[in-house]
């Protein structure tokens, strides 16, 4: 004990290397109830867990990343059926962007799912699915075209010299004669 000014301190620590060593010593006997293996099984398991569980997390994103384009098919639908079917400006710019954010995002389907590249995580169905998805955002653009009559869909629209194609439909007065 140490004493100073006439106080002597009850308890005192002593952090010299002697005492370290025979502590930290693998002969010592561990306290009773404790045991090293079952700590580092512990560990082992709760460092598996974590491992598991930030794959489940990864995994539930990239379906998520996946199913994100249902929202954006929903939304063009929305907005080329309000443009309506004659071509002018607002209804050409629609078109046009329901066919390049397909496109856009079918380049980029490596960079989209990296987040979430694991060797625990499967990502190949969710990005099947975002593949699917944006295919039919780009059907539904072309179909926007063909309405418009954008589309070459016949003959007449590559060799100038042949007649055109008949309507099939017709727009009259309200009176209908044969």
């Amino acid at each position: 004990m140490e004493t100073g000014k006439g106080l002597a301190r009850r308890w005192a620590v002593e952090f010299s290397d002697h005492h370290a060593s025979s502590s930290s010593s693998p002969d010592a006997p561990d306290p009773v109830g404790f045991s090293r293996s079952l700590q580092d099984l512990d560990d082992a398991n709760a460092s598996r867990q974590k491992k598991d569980a930030e794959a489940a997390w990864k995994s539930q994103k990239a379906w998520e990343v996946a199913q994100a384009p249902v929202k954006n098919l929903f939304m063009m639908g929305f907005m080329m059926w309000m443009a309506g079917s004659t071509v002018h400006l607002f209804s050409i710019g629609i078109t046009f962007s329901a066919l390049l954010q397909p496109l856009s995002a079918l380049q980029g389907v490596g960079k989209v799912f990296e987040p979430y590249k694991d060797s625990r995580v499967d990502t190949l169905a969710p990005k099947l699915l975002f593949i699917a998805l944006n295919l039919a955002g780009l059907s539904l653009g072309v179909w926007k075209l063909n309405t418009l009559g954008l589309l070459p869909t016949h003959a007449s629209d590559w060799v100038s010299s042949l007649a055109p194609a008949h309507e099939v439909e017709y727009s009259g007065t309200g009176v209908f004669i044969n």
